[in-house]
């Protein structure tokens, strides 16, 4: 029997697939629980809307994400923390640090999106990566002074 999955299902396949599986698994497993649907024309139609849809709304997604990155980039943030010699801080710059100054400039942006290869234990300037989007990367200047 063919269905159209509603889900991802391990060993099965994404959502969206078409697969064709035995007639028991499928009356007695899938359709009912709600993973999947027969694959009738009506659904399959069905489904060709949806993702066109899901498509629509990822590229309107990608294009925000996209001019989120371009405001980043004209964004310049100072972090100010004490230092010893040779200028090394005392501790480090960390993400959430990053996060709320970023706040404060009136951008929303989650500490865990926040993409540091090593962390900033001198002061001095800095580019950090920052994930807007799956498939988008943006960056922001980061300048540590003394306090």
């Amino acid at each position: 029997m063919k269905v159209i999955l509603k889900g991802s299902i391990s060993q099965l396949g994404q959502r969206g697939d078409v697969v064709d599986v035995a007639d028991g698994y499928a009356r007695n497993y899938l359709l009912p629980k709600g993973l999947a649907l027969p694959a009738t024309l009506k659904n399959m139609k069905l489904l060709e809307r949806e993702q066109k849809i899901e498509e629509f709304h990822r590229i309107k997604k990608q294009g925000k994400a996209e001019e989120m990155a371009a405001r980043l980039q004209q964004v310049s943030l100072t972090i100010k923390k004490k230092a010893g010699e040779q200028d090394i801080i005392f501790g480090s710059v960390t993400p959430g640090e990053i996060a709320e100054a970023l706040r404060q400039e009136g951008l929303e942006i989650d500490r865990r999106n926040i993409i540091m290869e090593e962390p900033i234990k001198r002061l001095g300037f800095y580019s950090v990566k920052i994930k807007v989007h799956p498939e988008v990367l943006g960056e922001v200047k980061v300048w540590v002074v003394k306090e």
